[in-house]
């Protein structure tokens, strides 16, 4: 009867994996330097690199009355939050993206990392 091999600790350390970073905000300013600098610590890196995908900008819009009572001229305050996302795609050991995740991210923006083996 055959065992199988033992996996050991380093081939699971080297083994490739899809890493998606999803970065969310409402400053696209703060966005576009959060993207840059993980696009950049990627690149020294010398991984491989898809993106950024700038997905489409959601807009919430609210629309309330002025008045309090309902009495009066019908005009409306028109209040709108425009938010940006984008894609970055990875190919790369799970313990490398930790440091590249490292960088210090700009207030007001949300980092989702899913990772997914190859």
């Amino acid at each position: 009867m055959a065992t199988k091999p033992i996996k050991s600790l380093e081939s699971e350390e080297q083994r490739l994996h899809r890493i998606r970073i999803t970065l969310t905000s409402r400053n696209v300013k703060s966005l576009e330097k959060v993207c840059s600098d993980l696009i950049a610590g990627a690149r020294e890196k010398e991984l491989q690199v898809a993106g950024p995908v700038r997905l489409p900008t959601r807009i919430l819009r609210l629309v309330v009355r002025k008045s309090p009572n309902g009495e009066g001229t019908n005009t409306y305050d028109r209040w709108e939050m425009r938010i940006h996302k984008r894609l970055i795609d990875l190919h790369s050991p799970s313990d490398v993206v930790k440091q590249i995740t490292s960088i210090s991210i700009e207030p007001g923006v949300e980092v989702e990392v899913t990772i997914a083996d190859v």
